[in-house]
C-alpha cells in the first residue's frame, strides 16, 4: 500500500476557500475515479510561517502503477484547476510514501 501526500503552502487569505475547495470540489472528483482512497485533511504544525498555512492531503493508492494513471487521467486536470482558482497563493508539491507496517 502507498501514501500519495500533497503538501500545500497557503497565503493565509485564502486558506478557508482553499479548504472549502478541497473539501467541496477536489475530494469528491479524486473519489469518483476510485483509484486514491481513504483521503485525509492535515494540518502542518511543523511549518508555521506568519500569513501562511500548510496542509497535507493524503491518499490511499494500491501500487504507483494505478497513480501513474490517475494522474494522467485526471490528477493534471485537477492540478490545472488549482492553478486557475488561486494562482500562485497556494503552491503544492507531491509526496510518494510507502507503508511499511
Amino acid at each position: 500500500m502507498l501514501i500519495y501526500n500533497t503538501t500545500y503552502h497557503i497565503e493565509g487569505r485564502e486558506d478557508k476557500n482553499f479548504l472549502i475547495w478541497l473539501q467541496e470540489h477536489y475530494l469528491p472528483e479524486v473519489e469518483k475515479n476510485g483509484i486514491l482512497h481513504t483521503p485525509r485533511i492535515s494540518r502542518i504544525l511543523s511549518h508555521i510561517e506568519e500569513g501562511s498555512i500548510c496542509l497535507s492531503v493524503q491518499f490511499e493508492v494500491e501500487d504507483s502503477a494505478k497513480l501513474h494513471r490517475w494522474h494522467q487521467e485526471q490528477g493534471v486536470k485537477l492540478n490545472e484547476e488549482l492553478l486557475d482558482v488561486f494562482k500562485n497563493k497556494v503552491i503544492g508539491f507531491p509526496t510518494l510514501m510507502e507503508v511499511i507496517e
